[in-house]
């Protein structure tokens, strides 16, 4: 097999040296975590390694990250009426969502499907901020909750001005990282979320990790998702996974080390992606371009090219890229991001994602650029095969 261009980071990324590393060290460390002899203390004190640097990536305190299996979990943690802030234990009343957010905060967590209403967003793709402040206005104890950077587009959302607004209202915001960590800074501080989730596999950790992070200890989730034992300051019951946690909070601080130069890096082999996309197919639409994007993604359609086609014939050609959203059971599926955006369906419908990452380099690019080329060159004849 030739040269293979792994693009779609935004799905997953490959796991960190650093992350194997570590990984491998832990295995070796087999004691319980909840044991307070010498071998649990071993396991637990790399568990508090974990947790300092998992905190350092999103500038928080490490007695405010809570562990869990993943984004999903730390998303559906997060969506709960019982949230206390300040010792006032009245309910949250209400769930604001924008329109482009992840499945896993679009089914609303705890929240009754009456209590959700759902923000429109800009043809880019931002939130709409007068929404926002028009939703807010009916009052209510609000709980709102928008993604940092879109996982689809790379779209991101102007989450300082939207926390300023959500304050002012009394209300709390819960901000979906998950796509932003490790790419472009994620300081829970300066974005003003009060809580913050995260997934390790996106930014080189190992699938299965993640993390709910609080700004400030004046804000107590009241109930766990998953009671157990009493890990996780009571909020996530269960063994932790040691090795797993050890790799997240290696490629943590791997990606934090490294964050400006590779944003730098990986936003120019971006960029030289779609001039040579658009020199190939003038007509391209590139989704959110007149907005800030992530460094590392693209998410483009052509008039006349169907994502499906253009997906296998891609990988035919040694590439890997994306229709969208990978939390869809492979499938290719109408976006909702899309749709939100109000974007045509016909050409929703070859909408492609290309996404970079730490290893990316100019050979997958030109690898992409050559199999896109001969792509459309041999479309009309498929095309026209197909119709006879």
């Amino acid at each position: 097999m030739g040269h293979r261009a792994y693009l779609d980071w935004n799905a997953t990324a490959p796991l960190r040296p650093e992350a194997r590393a570590a990984m491998l060290a832990a295995a070796d460390v087999f004691g319980n975590p909840s044991s307070i002899h010498g071998e649990g203390r071993a396991a637990r004190g790399v568990i508090e390694t974990a947790r300092r640097q998992v905190a350092a990536l999103v500038g928080a305190e490490a007695r405010n990250v809570t562990f869990t299996s993943g984004g999903t979990e730390a998303n559906l943690l997060a969506l709960q009426p019982a949230l206390e802030q300040g010792g006032d234990k009245a309910p949250r009343d209400r769930l604001l969502i924008s329109a482009v957010e992840h499945p896993s905060v679009r089914c609303g967590g705890r929240f009754p499907a009456s209590a959700i209403v759902e923000l429109p967003v800009t043809p880019e793709g931002t939130v709409d901020l007068a929404a926002l402040e028009r939703a807010l206005a009916v009052g209510g104890r609000p709980l709102v909750s928008i993604m940092l950077a879109n996982n689809e587009t790379g779209v991101i959302q102007p989450i300082a001005e939207a926390a300023d607004i959500v304050h002012q209202a009394g209300g709390v915001l819960h901000v979906d990282a998950v796509q932003a960590a490790g790419k472009i800074p994620c300081d829970i501080n300066v974005l003003g979320a009060d809580l913050l989730t995260l997934s390790g596999h996106k930014f080189g950790a190992p699938k299965g990790v993640g993390a709910l992070v609080r700004r400030s200890e004046e804000l107590h989730l009241a109930e766990a998702l998953i009671r157990g034992g009493g890990q996780e300051r009571g909020l996530r019951g269960g063994t932790e996974n040691v090795p797993g946690l050890a790799g997240f909070g290696a490629a943590a601080a791997a990606a934090a080390a490294d964050l400006e130069a590779e944003r730098a890096r990986i936003g120019a082999l971006r960029d030289r992606l779609e001039l040579g996309l658009k020199a190939i197919s003038p007509d391209v639409v590139i989704f959110g371009a007149g907005v800030a994007r992530l460094p590392n993604t693209t998410a483009f359609a052509v008039p006349g090219v169907k994502a499906d086609t253009a997906l296998i014939a891609l990988d035919l050609d040694g590439v890997a890229v994306s229709s969208g959203s990978a939390c869809s059971s492979g499938k290719v599926a109408a976006s909702h991001v899309l749709a939100a955006m109000g974007v045509e369906a016909d050409l929703a419908r070859g909408a492609l994602r290309v996404s970079l990452g730490f290893s990316t380099a100019e050979a997958d690019v030109n690898c992409f650029l050559t199999a896109w080329n001969k792509l459309v060159e041999t479309l009309p004849k498929r095309t026209h095969g197909m119709a006879a």
